[in-house]
């Protein structure tokens, strides 16, 4: 049974595991008092670690002689490696064969051993559930159970602990272990306090289950956060999300992205897609927050870095500061040069000039002039274009 109790000895076991995370304060969205909980700068980086380590600790001497095994996209798997290393006993790792490299080395480099499986998160629990049968492993479940959802509530307690007035939470939800625990701690310790959980739209198991009344299953998940792509929520977590969580809501990939890149630029803080979902949901205003004191949590940071820099540039294209023109016009001296002119007296610049001669679906005289600018946002390039257009320049 989850009880308040079970989540203050998690906190007191813990202190020996994680490192306390500082709420920061931000003004990412301006219409809030918005505090970030930065989980993505915890041991492992990420919050995973919390129910991993309480669970694993909570194990008899017989359990742990045998060893455990655990499932993950990545994050999960590195806080039972590392939870493994801190009791000195054996752990295996199933992993989809998707998953990250970064996430891949950093499990291995806790002494795991890791088991490559064919396919998504699911393939590789099946896998795992497989193992332990054969070799009497303890499986380390990434969400539902209790003891895992013990350790992930004590980030309810040490946000509460540090702002007691607070309004609401914010939390990232995959399969709601994380919610499940930080929802369970907060209610009873503020029963007034909202609880907001955020999916990604391309993986919505929890958001479509609560919202249908009943545990839903995804037949695919598409998402940058791979860290929630869960086709399906526990038992556990979906009874505990219908009880206490107020209202869980998606955002878009492009939405992500450009939550990543706020958190980069205005608090040099790197989080990965899971870990920037509920940031993303107070910056595209999905939840009544309006003059709010909101505490957001930054579950994890642990990005590839091919990833970041495809995110970073969607994330530039989504806030209007990376933006493409095609500008029909006819091929003659100085169309170029009055071009240049309207850009850059309105102080954009130009990063790249494409120019095409005329196609058999256009004027003989006429090419196509393709430019790729850096832009401040998106009033900005309103400005350009109605320049160009003002000047009779024909936008494509």
């Amino acid at each position: 049974m989850l009880t308040l109790d079970k989540i203050y000895h998690a906190a007191y076991v813990l202190k020996d595991v994680i490192r306390p995370t500082a709420l920061v304060r931000s003004k990412i969205a301006p219409d809030c008092e918005l505090y970030l909980k930065s989980e993505n700068l915890q041991v492992t980086g990420s919050f995973k670690v919390r129910g991993s380590g309480y669970m694993i600790s909570q194990l008899s001497d017989e359990e742990k002689a045998k060893g455990v095994i655990a499932c993950s996209a990545g994050n999960h798997a590195q806080g039972v490696a590392l939870a493994a290393q801190k009791y000195g006993i054996k752990a295996v790792i199933c992993l989809p064969d998707g998953a990250p490299i970064s996430k891949v080395e950093a499990t291995k480099s806790y002494g795991a051993e890791v088991v490559m499986v064919k396919g998504v998160y699911d393939d590789a629990y099946k896998r795992a559930l497989e193992l332990r049968d054969e070799m009497g492993y303890t499986f380390v479940h990434p969400f539902d159970d209790d003891d895992v959802i013990a350790g992930q509530g004590t980030i309810g307690i040490e946000i509460l602990n540090e702002i007691k007035d607070l309004d609401a939470i914010v939390v990232p939800v995959g399969g709601g272990g994380l919610i499940s625990g930080v929802a369970y701690a907060a209610k009873h310790l503020k029963p007034d306090i909202k609880v907001y959980g955020v999916q990604a739209a391309g993986a919505p198991s929890m958001f479509n289950s609560v919202k249908n009344g009943k545990k839903e299953k995804l037949e695919g998940v598409s998402t940058i956060a791979d860290g929630i792509a869960v086709k399906e929520p526990g038992d556990n977590t979906f009874e505990l999300c219908q009880k206490y969580v107020d209202e869980i809501v998606t955002v878009s990939e492009g939405e992500i992205s450009s939550a990543i890149l706020a958190l980069i630029e205005q608090h040099k803080m790197i989080a990965e897609g899971a870990g920037a979902v509920s940031v993303a949901a107070v910056m595209f205003d999905k939840l009544p927050i309006k003059n709010k004191k909101v505490a957001c949590v930054v579950s994890g940071g642990n990005i590839d870095v091919t990833i970041l820099s495809r995110v970073i540039k969607r994330g530039l294209l989504m806030s209007g500061r990376n933006y493409t023109l095609c500008i029909e016009l006819i091929d003659k001296p100085g169309q170029l040069l009055g071009v240049s002119e309207i850009i850059a007296g309105l102080g954009a610049n130009v990063i790249s000039i494409h120019h095409e001669r005329a196609s058999e679906t256009m004027d003989i005289n006429g090419c196509y002039l393709r430019i790729v600018l850096e832009t401040r946002n998106h009033e900005h390039i309103r400005q350009i274009e109605s320049a160009l257009t003002s000047a009779g320049y024909k936008l494509v």
